[in-house]
C-alpha cells in the first residue's frame, strides 16, 4: 500500500513537469533606439488598424495595378500580441550595391535593406520573418519620428495577420 502511495506520487509530481510548453512571454526584444513603450503604442496602433480594416494586397497595387483586396476589420487583431518579437535595425544597402542589382539610384543612406526569401522584393524599408519572430528595418529609418513610425507599424501588422493566418504574399 505504502509503495502504491508513493508511485502515485511521483507520478503526480512527474505530471507537472511534463505539461504544454508556455508560450514566451508577451513582449519585445527590443533592439531600437526606442523604448518598450514605443514598441507598444505602435503595436496597438497596428491591432487598431487591423481590427477597422485589412488591406491584403499593397504590392500587388504598386506593382501590378490589382484592384484593392480590402477587408473588413478582424477584432481577433486586438488580441494578438509580440512573444518575445526581436525588432532591430540593419545598416542601409550601399546606393552602389542598389544601383548595381536594381538600377534604383538613391543617395546614401538609401532606406532600404536586402529582404531575405520569400520575399517579393529584393529590398524594402522593412521585412518581418515570422517563423523566427522576427521585425528588421533600414537603420537610417530609426530616428524618423513618424515615419519610423509607419514603416514598424506596417511590419506589425504584418506579424499580427501571420498570426491570424492570413495571406501575407502581396503585403
Amino acid at each position: 500500500m505504502r509503495r502504491n502511495l508513493l508511485v502515485l506520487m511521483l507520478g503526480i509530481v512527474l505530471a507537472g513537469c511534463g505539461g504544454r510548453p508556455e508560450a514566451p512571454p508577451e513582449d519585445f526584444v527590443n533592439q531600437t533606439h526606442h523604448s518598450d513603450g514605443d514598441l507598444w503604442t505602435i503595436w496597438k496602433a497596428a491591432q487598431e488598424t487591423l481590427a477597422q480594416e485589412i488591406d491584403l494586397n499593397p504590392l500587388q497595387r504598386s506593382f501590378a495595378g490589382a484592384p484593392a483586396d480590402i477587408r473588413p476589420g478582424d477584432a481577433r487583431a486586438l488580441r494578438v500580441a509580440p512573444h518575445q518579437l526581436r525588432v532591430g535595425s540593419e545598416p542601409d544597402i550601399a546606393s552602389s550595391v542598389l544601383l548595381s542589382a536594381t538600377g534604383m539610384d538613391r543617395y546614401n543612406p538609401t532606406g532600404m535593406i536586402a529582404c531575405p526569401q520569400p520575399c517579393n522584393v529584393r529590398y524594402a524599408a522593412a521585412y518581418s520573418v515570422y517563423s523566427r519572430n522576427l521585425t528588421q528595418y533600414a537603420a537610417s529609418w530609426e530616428d524618423q519620428g513618424a515615419s519610423f513610425t509607419f514603416v514598424l507599424e506596417y511590419e506589425f501588422e504584418n506579424q499580427i495577420l501571420a498570426a491570424l493566418g492570413y495571406s501575407l504574399k502581396w503585403r
